[in-house]
């Protein structure tokens, strides 16, 4: 009995062994929980390959939403017939949760999937992206080109672009731990299409350059541009691919102050999607600002409440139709427990080919954080976001809005986030009807408190 309790024994201690070196040994890889949080872009470790080893992980949120919306439709002197915006409960959001499967299967190369398990847009799982990670070419040759791929990356897939650093700090569906607050950006730059990304990081300095196919649907079929309303020549157009490009420096001056900036650029000449709506999770500000059921000019009825069809509440979308060029500058300094973090964003476009007009919309946001406690377990701040522009076909030279957002967090545990937030957003110089109908924008605002918990490993 004795020999057969060591024989078990030590078959546990090799299964024991066999798993640590086949599960979760990942190299290069940017952590889930609190340790990942103001890490961006790629990052070179020294973990060392011990064979193919697989990796799992998750991430969940749930939101109580305690918002109000408004706007000046209903207090007109003779008011439309018909129209309200929505009555908005204090309740709780759906739940929205990711699931990420990742694996090494050389040294230097491992390969990512992710995917929406819910979210506002699908209750279903689907797809997000994935990608082939390869910082080593070792596979070719032994320490082939190791001086270059010591500080070079290269990815290649249908993921999560890398324009601008914003959304290294957004909320991604059910993950939402390197997010300090509930809101993503007003104008909500994030997009996932099959391309390739190649990064140099060397001495403190930030590099990438990138190109995609400018598809978030992927299909061979030429895909053709819709024949604008206003005559013009070539107004056929097929896709164009889209370039990407980061440059920036990045430097731990010390123990307690880190200093980053970097510009980056998203040019697309002929595009099927759009940077600013290809979001397809959702806003996080369920219903505010939309109307219920009502009576058009044309005496249709719109109803337009329905979360997955109408999941951008709350963002703005400056909807160019063909051409597109954005820039972003962030900046982003820390010092010991205090944090800013910064978005400069300007772009212009063109809505159909051989239509000289174009028109642009910037945007501007700063947040700052005092992160405070053991390990910065609890932290305080606030963000001011705003958007000026021109709308597509809009009666409106410009339009405004703006967003003010406070809030506080405790990380109970490195994986487990609790966030507080009170929201306060405007809109400014909208039309009182957009195509004969109510526009509920008019005049529109909403605020209140939102909740949050997260979960992420």
């Amino acid at each position: 009995m004795k020999r057969i309790y060591l024989i078990t024994a030590a078959l546990l201690s090799m299964v024991a062994v066999n798993a640590q070196n086949t599960f979760g040994h990942i190299q290069n890889q940017i952590s889930r929980d609190q340790n990942g949080i103001n890490q961006f872009d790629v990052k070179k470790d020294s973990v060392e390959y011990k064979g193919i080893s697989v990796d799992l992980g998750a991430a969940f949120a749930l939101q109580f939403q305690g918002v109000k919306s408004y706007n000046n439709q209903e207090n007109l002197a003779a008011p439309i017939a018909n129209y309200r915006l929505n009555n908005l409960e204090n309740n709780f959001n759906l739940p929205t949760a990711n699931l990420t499967i990742g694996a090494q299967l050389y040294d230097g190369v491992r390969v990512n999937l992710d995917l929406y398990l819910a979210s506002r847009h699908h209750n279903e799982t689907w797809v997000k992206g994935g990608y082939l990670q390869i910082d080593k070419l070792d596979f070719i040759k032994k320490d082939f080109m190791s001086g270059i791929m010591k500080y070079a990356t290269i990815k290649i897939g249908q993921m999560e672009n890398n324009y601008g650093d914003a959304h290294f700090r957004r909320s991604d569906n059910g993950n939402a731990l390197t997010n300090p607050f509930i809101g993503n950006n007003i104008m909500d730059a994030f997009i996932t299409e099959m391309g390739a990304e190649v990064y140099y990081n060397r001495s403190g300095f930030v590099s990438m350059l990138g190109v995609t196919n400018s598809k978030l649907n992927q299909n061979v079929k030429e895909i053709v541009q819709a024949t604008p309303t206003v005559a013009a020549p070539d107004q056929n157009t097929t896709i164009s691919p889209t370039i990407l490009a980061k440059l920036g420096y990045d430097k731990q001056i010390d123990k307690d102050l880190r200093v980053r900036i970097t510009g980056s650029l998203y040019h697309t000449s002929n595009s099927s999607s759009n940077l600013y709506t290809s979001d397809r999770a959702g806003s996080r500000f369920y219903g505010v600002m939309s109307h219920a059921a009502y009576t058009g000019a044309s005496g249709a009825v719109a109803d337009n409440f329905d979360p997955a069809a109408n999941k951008d509440t709350g963002r703005f979308n400056p909807g160019y139709g063909n051409w597109a060029t954005s820039y972003m500058i962030n900046p982003f300094v820390k010092f010991k427990g205090f944090e800013f973090f910064g978005t400069l964003e300007f772009t212009s476009g063109g809505d159909a080919k051989g239509i000289d007009e174009s028109r642009s919309v910037n945007q501007y946001v700063g947040d700052v954080l005092y992160r405070f406690g053991k390990n910065e377990s609890f932290y305080v701040g606030a963000k001011y976001n705003v958007v000026t522009g021109k709308l597509r076909n809009a009666d409106a030279e410009e339009v405004t809005v703006n967003r003010l957002e406070t809030g506080l967090g405790w990380f109970m545990t490195k994986n487990i986030l609790a966030k507080v937030a009170y929201v306060n957003q405007n809109y400014e110089d909208y039309s009182q009807f957009t195509n004969g109908n109510p526009n509920d924008l008019y005049g529109g605002s909403f605020n209140g408190v939102m909740f949050e918990a997260v979960i992420s490993f």
